[in-house]
């Protein structure tokens, strides 16, 4: 009968709701935590003084793969060490790390893959590593020299601030492969100095470890995007020897995709520390060009950074070139897609021989940028791997972020 009533009623209705909807904002009023005083201490703030830029031209271009897996991983099929060195040398690769799964022979890997007599190469730099193969994931440690691997193996399912302690302790670069896989990195970015960005030869599988990539970028995480073939199988020696898994050693081998550094000498120890200053890119294979990418800081002509480089920002713009250098195909197109702080940032069509892109842009004078490039166009051949072209489709190269205001101690 109530709501029949007159307006004197429904004006006192509305009386009461407002009455009640007062009562209910200062319960909730007064049940709020007291927020005066309080200062955010993680707020943007200066990133104060940066480490200087090393030479940009004191140095040299090294390429290599760093996911291979020999005979002492048990599924892997006709591919001793001596056939993947042997290949890599025909190649032209200057660095490799042969990654076996530790599991198989239970963390021993310095009595298997290390102490195989093939493991040795007057032309290809070694890295001692191996697959972490875990419960919670996959991982590959990379060293210049032999380490106690089996320290690692042991502590793999314990909490990620005891594994974190190994890892320094044994002065390892330790990289999280295939992040969004079946065998996906289930540990803390916090403990990784890199990450497999580019897993195999088929490009379209890597699109959520991309994503990965960024969202730790964007969160200040300074990580070092590489690649890895994972290739398991080579190529049988005779009919007999064939495999079901065979007909992969044609598609997918050493150096799909292939991982560069600028390193400051070719040395294993240079190749590692490249790795970790991120001064890295990736090409679909050893034949495919390779992306370099600078910063003119002062638009002064002369390039001050180039990628894995963090320079702090003046708010004043900034004149980036990407370039490709190497095997490009004669006549093709290129496109060239520029990605800032995760998100597309400018898309170019190029074309020649070495193919060559400039812009402008002004990074926050405060809070973090990052720039990195991703390229696509014609495949480039690989005769000594003829099915890898159509599986990477039309992914060229990817280059690692110049950075500006990222916290080193963050």
């Amino acid at each position: 009968m109530f709501f029949k009533s007159n307006r004197n009623s429904i004006l006192l209705l509305g009386l009461v709701c407002t009455a009640l909807l007062g009562s209910i904002s200062s319960c909730v009023s007064s049940a709020a935590p007291e927020q005066a005083g309080y200062s955010n201490p993680y707020a943007t703030k200066d990133v104060g003084t940066l480490p200087p830029i090393a030479s940009l031209t004191d140095g040299v271009w090294l390429k290599g793969d760093l996911h291979v897996h020999s005979r002492h991983s048990k599924e892997s099929t006709n591919n001793p060490i001596s056939k993947i060195l042997n290949f890599s040398g025909a190649v032209g690769i200057d660095f490799i790390c042969i990654t076996d799964h530790d599991n198989h022979v239970n963390g021993d890997v310095a009595n298997n893959t290390w102490a195989d007599p093939e493991f040795k190469s007057d032309s290809v730099l070694l890295l001692y590593g191996a697959e972490w193969t875990t419960t919670r994931g996959h991982g590959n440690p990379f060293s210049a020299k032999p380490y106690h691997h089996q320290r690692l193996f042991d502590v793999r399912d314990q909490r990620d601030t005891v594994i974190g302690k190994v890892v320094n302790d044994l002065g390892i670069h330790l990289s999280a492969n295939h992040p969004s896989g079946k065998d996906h990195f289930g540990y803390s970015y916090d403990m990784i100095k890199s990450i497999e960005v580019w897993n195999s030869v088929l490009w379209s599988k890597n699109a959520n470890a991309i994503m990965i990539w960024d969202d730790m970028l964007s969160s200040g995480r300074k990580l070092t995007g590489r690649g890895g073939s994972d290739a398991h199988h080579g190529v049988p020696d005779t009919p007999e020897q064939a495999t079901e898994n065979s007909r992969q050693a044609t598609a997918n081998y050493v150096g799909t995709p292939t991982t560069w550094v600028f390193a400051t000498e070719r040395t294993s120890q240079a190749v590692v520390d490249a790795l970790t200053n991120g001064r890295v890119s990736i090409s679909a294979n050893p034949y495919a060009p390779r992306v370099e990418f600078h910063a003119d800081l002062d638009q002064d002509g002369k390039q001050d950074m180039m990628m894995g480089d963090n320079a702090k920002s003046t708010g004043k713009a900034v004149k980036f070139r990407v370039q490709l250098t190497g095997n490009t195909v004669l006549g093709a197109s290129y496109t060239i897609n520029v990605v800032k702080n995760g998100g597309k940032f400018r898309t170019f069509e190029v074309t020649g021989n070495q193919p060559v892109v400039e812009f402008t842009d002004i990074p926050e004078a405060l809070g973090r940028s990052y720039y990195r490039v991703v390229v696509e166009g014609s495949p480039t051949d690989y005769p000594e791997v003829p099915q890898s072209m159509q599986l990477s489709e039309n992914m060229v190269a990817l280059s690692n972020p110049i950075f500006f205001n990222f916290d080193p101690n963050f």
